[in-house]
């Protein structure tokens, strides 16, 4: 079996489950009016401009169709366009897994002479922990999204895939910019667009003098060797443009087969995330053109335990994700808790089925269960990845508590023995003495009925009916 994701490096595994977490976030009012606003005004964007195209459903299938074709020659496509980049000058390193990843960026930005590396929002290098080996490294990133560079002053974590500062209002985002960015003015307001401008003051300096940019990638094309990435404020354009190194971080899932594959998902993507026909700033590089743009460029493609993901028939689904976090935006569990609560970098839905599979599900053994299992993330996503079919899969290999596995057994051998089914079943109309909807069951029992009703008995049972007939 392929290695999954390594503990202690990276932000895949959260100091506490789920429930625990979960728990003390739901007593935070503030975040919960915070969520509840941003995600309830992107669902109605995003469900605006889906109205829009008449073959949205046909969309969907044809990427799910081009991610399955994909993950079943993802060795043959890597290779291909391993090749596609060194033609175009370009240089591809392969990493295991996120130590080597992280030594790897750093030898780059040290052998390119720099002590400062400016970054394009990406969630792979927030995966792999790269900030903190940039730092222990004694070289400064600068995150240049205006919501990453929120939470990096705030020094704090995202906490939604798009939008990492999803779970902080204008009000809170004034203080961190008064108190954590040097030159502000003291008389800042929250106003987004004087927000807005306090950052671009402070990114001026940092996209013209810093030598090596490190990105992320939305697509990587494996027949042309070209990276694209999409965003909405113009800081990855300038990232991409204006440096002389160029350090891209790409999950090896991110590869789709040919050029043409990317109108799919450039119809797709920004609908399905911030509710945009398309994206402001959509970039393209191919290896290095002699000057124009970045003179060295590399390619660090991340495995990380997603061949374990890859070898598993049913969880390899969550590899077709696109990071849209249109599966965040419909969901009733994260829009309660928000994304902090999973421990992980990758929050919500998405994060409850594939943070288990990089780090293995004992590893996070509670996302699995982070959901009511209702299925709007499955309506929502662009790729028709089937989130609750793996949600149950994965709890499926769970370690569950001994007192757990010995009721379940008993339940087994009971329904498989017709005597004891029979006798349990009469048994059953004892559940009346719990009081209405169980909330009398004594612990353990009550744990359940906590948050569930207990179903009421029928006045007959199946068996009665039929013997009567």
């Amino acid at each position: 079996m392929p290695a999954t994701a390594p503990t202690g490096v990276g932000h895949l595994r959260g100091e506490e489950s789920f429930p625990a977490a979960a728990r003390r976030a739901l007593g935070d009012a503030q975040l919960r009016r915070n969520l509840r606003h941003a995600t309830t005004t992107i669902r109605a964007k995003s469900g605006a401009v889906i109205a829009e195209v008449p073959d949205w459903p046909e969309l969907r299938a044809a990427a799910r169709a081009i991610k399955t074709d994909t993950m079943a020659r993802l060795p043959e496509l890597l290779e291909q366009l391993e090749a596609a980049v060194t033609a175009a000058g370009g240089t591809v390193h392969w990493a295991a897994d996120a130590v080597e990843a992280n030594r790897i960026v750093t030898e780059l930005v040290r052998a390119a002479g720099a002590d400062r590396v400016m970054k394009v929002k990406s969630m792979a290098t927030q995966e792999i922990g790269l900030n903190e080996a940039l730092e222990a490294a004694g070289i400064e990133p600068v995150e240049t999204d205006l919501a990453e560079l929120i939470v990096q002053l705030g020094d704090d974590r995202p906490s939604h895939i798009l939008v990492p500062a999803i779970h902080r209002n204008r009000a809170e985002i004034r203080e961190i910019f008064l108190r954590a960015m040097p030159g502000v003015d003291p008389a800042l307001t929250d106003e987004p667009a004087v927000l807005a401008a306090a950052a671009r003051r402070h990114l001026r300096e940092t996209f013209l003098s810093t030598r090596v940019a490190v990105s992320g990638a939305n697509f990587a094309v494996a027949e042309t060797g070209t990276l694209a990435v999409v965003e909405s404020e113009g800081n990855g354009r300038m990232c991409l443009t204006l440096p002389e190194t160029l350090i891209t971080v790409m999950g090896i899932e991110k590869v789709i087969p040919t050029w043409r594959d990317l109108e799919v998902f450039l119809q797709l993507l920004p609908r399905a995330s911030t509710g945009e026909r398309m994206n402001p700033y959509t970039s393209m590089w191919t290896g290095v053109t002699p000057g124009d743009g970045p003179q060295a460029f590399h390619l660090v493609l991340l495995d990380n335990g997603r061949s374990a993901v890859l070898a598993d028939e049913v969880g390899r689904q969550a590899l077709h994700c696109i990071r849209c976090s249109a599966c965040l935006n419909v969901c009733p569990v994260y829009e309660r808790t928000g994304g902090h609560a999973y421990g992980s970098v990758y929050p919500g839905p998405i994060g409850a089925v594939l943070s288990p599979q990089l780090t293995g599900v004992a590893d996070n053994a509670s996302l699995p269960y982070a959901s009511s299992l209702c299925g709007a993330c499955y309506d929502a996503c662009p790729v028709m990845i089937d989130i609750p079919s793996i949600l149950v899969h994965l709890r499926a290999q769970a370690p569950h508590p001994r007192a757990e596995a010995a009721t379940m057994a008993a339940a087994a051998y009971t329904m498989d023995h017709p005597a004891l089914y029979a006798a349990a079943q009469r048994a059953a109309r004892l559940s009346q003495l719990a009081g209405p909807r169980g909330r009398g069951l004594p612990p353990p029992l009550s744990g359940w009925t906590a948050s569930r009703d207990l179903p009421e008995p029928p006045p007959q049972t199946f068996r009665q009916w039929w013997a009567q007939r």
